[in-house]
């Protein structure tokens, strides 16, 4: 299976955007570690949610595809990604991010998350187990979604939009 960075198939500012989104997504993911540890029912889906329902947007912000910047585009433009869309079948593309959306991506990696909650009550090595879950499941969802974004970014033929320049940590 290609990597998001096989996507950008050599486009210096789509695997420059890559790498960005990863870094950001790696910082998150050791939060969701961080919270998997922690032995409260439901305490890690709430900051799975919550970390998702930031992460999402700023990958989309990334690659010019939250609906403020897709509403700017020239007519022409919002058609082609529409198709791209369409073509991809991504539902967090290009969409506000919704309580139902991070439920549908939280849905997908169920099992997973419910091995989580159960490991977690295992001292020491449950939580190392759970903690490891909990970065692997936020790592693979903003992944899919970092392919999802190169994919309509490259099939519609978009430029991406400058790198934000912020003096605040992500």
């Amino acid at each position: 299976m290609p990597t998001a960075i096989d996507l950008s198939e050599g486009d210096a500012a789509l695997t420059d955007a890559v790498r960005r989104c990863r870094r950001l997504l790696n910082r998150r993911a050791l939060v969701a570690a961080a919270a998997s540890t922690v032995p409260v029912p439901g305490l890690d889906w709430a900051v799975d949610a919550a970390l998702l329902s930031r992460v999402v947007p700023a990958i989309n912000a990334e690659f010019g595809l939250t609906p403020v910047q897709l509403d700017r585009l020239p007519e022409r433009d919002r058609e082609k990604v529409q198709k791209a869309l369409a073509l991809v079948g991504s539902v967090l593309v290009g969409k506000l991010i919704t309580r139902d959306l991070i439920l549908r991506m939280a849905q997908a990696m169920g099992k997973r998350l419910t091995a989580r909650q159960a490991a977690k009550y295992v001292p020491i090595a449950g939580q190392a187990v759970s903690a490891l879950m909990g970065y692997t499941a936020l790592r693979y969802l903003g992944e899919e979604h970092i392919k999802d974004c190169v994919r309509v970014v490259r099939e519609a033929g978009l430029a991406l939009p400058a790198p934000a320049r912020s003096g605040k940590p992500d």
